[in-house]
């Protein structure tokens, strides 16, 4: 939200800078994002000053160029001016020596002393195009001014210079959505009045255009309050409104709407204009149409109505969609003379549903979708009528039309002092207490020692029980005023922490972080063309997004892969082809009409593991470096008892699947061409995505310390050839079942197949650690050791020992 700092002085006396009270903004919690400089011309005419031509002769080196004397107040300058229409006498616009101009085309330019054709200039007399005011380059800008010579160009054309503040609004602060709405902060820290605009002079001239007002869903529309104004001129707004609306990045249309937008950005209640002589029956009805009804709105596009999207309508047709668009045919034109101006209280409900059906945001939907003030309508009208009278002329034509049948009341909240006192940490007077909460239009209604009840105006959305009254308390109070204890401290000893799902999600991070992956996060949508395409299908249905912006975002995902797949293609179509990525995200699906969502990590390998170097050539990603990593993360976890079994996927062309008893934790593997080929990706991809939420559920990291065993470790390598089906997993179950008191470790440090190993067989060639860590191993006891578990593979796996 767009803030103008000189507009917001209008309201509330500010001697500080921008700067300071930006700082106080974002101390009651109205974070100031940024503060920028804006002029209504670029440089506000910064060293031009009013000059007066006092000689004119013909420059004696160029024909078309005249020498000239400028009294510009404090001296008097010598300038080669090469306008057609220079002449003594005239009040002229002189860029002195040093300034720089900004002309409506081109780039800016700094006017320095020099020689023209042989001739001293100190300065420059200006055209309208040269100085950013028009397009005109037919001559000199000649002045008709009684003004001193030396007078700023600025002030004679009235030039401001503001500052916009651009506030971050969380959704709860609708009561700050206007410049009143935030020096009602500024007041309640600073202590200061607020200046009201004044509405006393509004009166009702006569009564020679009703217009009926009939509300039939007061659901949706609790408060609507209206009045005709006859008799106005369409035209452009004064300069004094379009600097106003230029400073908060709004552009101007035409004295009306400029009003209506002014008016919302000065209060924050939207208004709507409506050209009176097109409302056909002169009747207005407030109301939602059938489902399925075609309405189009000002930017021309037909829209389908809801049966929930209220209507502002005429006796044959809608007009407007209430709170958020107006329609095509009932805006105002510059035929309009006159108009039926609105000033309504929608329910946020209603108005937030139709602005994301419709995808429409606007001024008004940011407003009424957050919670305007129900009972500032009739105010906010009185202050547009006003501003239309003066500027655009017209009468009040009609009694304000006012429908609010039940009146949105107060809320009444009961505090208790010491809840205040532990909530903020610690004690505030209790008379400074009262007066923050007066200063914030929460009036006190009783009070005694313990406990006060206070009433808080409906445009206080936000404040809604105890702990809303304490924030409120705390946020103009200062958080900065409240000290920290020197030391920690708490009410009772805690127990051993829950374990936290964050906290887990980001040491497994870091983790892959350490070993070289990248993080990204992916959007939930996704196409369920990917998966149709393939004819795959996931755990449970699809969810299907009904207000879908797109088939490309039609569905939440089943999976991580297909919209991970697309960063690793956008990556490797801008040549980084050498990538390692992880995800932390969900996956959604349908199953027996209930709406469930599940927590993944998904990691993807794809490229160089090794890129060239002058010691070894590059080295591409291969299955296991993938496996390695998945490997790392279930032992980071501590998940124990973990089992993998053959992948049959239908993404991948092999893999594995990772079993925690009946638990499914994952699956890691390369992925099927054809995926790829759809993405454009023509290198290997593997994949691996990783149920993280069983994972925690299963994690159990526990530090073990023991003492270093004094007894070395023995290696002994074996060879032996096997069926081709038989999976190292067998073979090393099989050994530690057979001899797991001195076996420590087993690795697989080759696998052939191929020539001199027959048909449908493979060869391993594995390594064993041996180590008892009471004693140092005889060779007796190793032989019989390895005797063991070569009986027991040739007996169980029909293996045959190469020996």
């Amino acid at each position: 939200m767009t803030i103008s700092f000189n507009w917001l002085k209008e309201y509330i006396d500010i001697p500080e800078s921008p700067e300071e009270i930006g700082y106080v903004l974002t101390s009651t919690g109205l974070e100031v994002e940024s503060i920028e400089v804006f002029e209504t011309i670029k440089g506000s005419l910064q060293g031009l000053v009013i000059g007066e031509v006092i000689y004119c002769s013909k420059h004696p080196n160029a024909a078309k160029l005249t020498l000239t004397k400028v009294d510009v107040g404090s001296k008097i300058l010598p300038i080669v001016c090469g306008a057609p229409n220079v002449a003594v006498g005239q009040k002229v616009i002189v860029a002195l020596p040093g300034s720089t101009l900004h002309p409506s085309n081109g780039e800016s330019l700094t006017i320095k002393s020099t020689k023209i054709r042989g001739e001293q200039s100190e300065g420059m007399i200006c055209a309208e195009d040269e100085i950013g005011l028009g397009k005109n380059h037919e001559g000199i800008i000649v002045l008709e001014t009684q003004l001193p010579n030396g007078t700023p160009a600025s002030q004679y054309y009235n030039i401001e210079s503001d500052h916009r503040i651009e506030i971050g609004l969380t959704p709860n602060r609708a009561d700050a959505a206007s410049h009143v709405g935030v020096a009602r902060d500024i007041k309640a820290v600073k202590k200061r009045d607020l200046l009201l605009p004044k509405v006393e002079k509004f009166s009702i001239q006569n009564r020679d255009l009703p217009i009926a007002v009939e509300v039939e869903n007061f659901d949706a529309c609790p408060r609507y309050s209206a009045v005709t104004i006859s008799g106005v001129n369409i035209s452009e707004s004064p300069d004094w409104l379009k600097y106003r609306l230029r400073a908060i990045g709004q552009t101007p249309i035409n004295n009306i709407v400029d009003i209506t937008n002014f008016v919302c950005h000065e209060l924050g209640q939207p208004l709507h204009a409506f050209d009176a002589d097109r409302i056909s029956g002169g009747k207005v009805i407030v109301k939602t149409l059938p489902e399925g009804s075609k309405f189009t709105t000002l930017d021309k596009k037909e829209r389908i109505l809801k049966s929930t999207d209220l209507m502002i309508c005429n006796s044959s047709e809608g007009m407007c969609i209430a709170g958020v668009f107006g329609g095509v045919n009932s805006g105002i034109t510059d035929t309009t003379r006159n108009i039926f101006l609105e000033s309504a209280y929608f329910s946020p409900e209603y108005i937030r549903k139709t602005s994301m059906h419709h995808q429409l945001k606007t001024d008004a939907s940011f407003r009424f979708e957050r919670g305007t003030d129900p009972n500032n309508t009739v105010f906010a009208l009185k202050r547009a009528s006003l501003l239309i009278q003066e500027i655009a002329g017209g009468t009040i034509s009609s009694d304000i039309v006012d429908i609010y049948p039940t009146k949105i009341d107060h809320k009444i909240i009961t505090v208790k002092y010491k809840n205040i006192d532990r909530l903020l940490g610690k004690k505030i007077e209790r008379d400074e207490i009262l007066t923050i909460l007066e200063s914030l239009d929460i009036e006190v209604i009783n009070k005694d020692e313990n406990i006060f009840t206070v009433s808080v105006p409906p445009y206080r959305v936000d404040v809604v029980q105890e702990a809303d009254i304490a924030e409120e308390i705390l946020r103009i109070y200062g958080f900065n005023n409240i000290e920290l204890s020197e030391t920690a401290s708490a009410d009772f000893l805690a127990s051993f922490p829950a374990k936290d799902f964050n906290k887990f999600k980001r040491a497994i991070g870091e983790l892959l972080v350490s070993n070289g992956f990248y993080e990204i996060w992916t959007n939930s949508l996704t196409n369920n063309a990917y998966q149709e395409k393939h004819n795959l299908s996931f755990k449970g249905t699809p969810v299907e997004i009904l207000n879908k912006l797109s088939e490309e975002q039609g569905i939440l995902r089943q999976t991580l892969f297909f919209t991970g797949l697309e960063v690793c293609s956008y990556n490797i179509n801008r040549k980084q082809k050498d990538l390692k990525f992880f995800e932390f995200g969900k996956i959604y699906y349908k199953e027996l009409d209930k709406h469930k969502e599940e927590e993944r990590l998904a990691l993807y390998m794809t490229g160089n593991v090794q890129a060239d170097n002058w010691r070894s050539a590059s080295k591409g990603v291969s299955y296991y470096d993938l496996a390695q990593h998945v490997y790392h993360i279930v032992t980071k976890s501590g998940v124990a008892g973990l089992k993998q079994q053959k992948l049959h996927d239908q993404l991948f062309d092999y893999g594995a699947k990772l079993f925690r008893g009946t638990e499914e934790l994952g699956k890691v593997g390369k992925v099927k061409q054809a995926f790829l080929k759809d993405f454009g990706v023509k290198q290997d991809l593997f994949y691996a995505e990783l149920n993280s939420s069983l994972l925690f559920q299963n994690a159990n990291p526990k530090l073990v310390i023991q003492d270093v065993t004094k007894f070395p470790e023995v290696r002994r390598d074996l060879s032996l050839v096997l069926d081709k089906q038989i999976s190292f997993e067998e073979i090393y179950n099989l050994i530690m079942e057979a001899e797991k008191r001195l076996i420590k470790n087993i690795i697989a440090f080759d696998v052939y197949e191929g020539e001199n190993i027959p048909k449908g067989k493979k060869a391993y060639a594995l390594g064993f650690t041996l180590q008892n860590e009471t004693k140092t191993l005889t060779d007796e006891e190793i032989d019989r050791t390895m005797e063991r578990l070569m009986a027991a593979l040739q007996e169980k796996l029909g293996a045959l020992i190469r020996k």
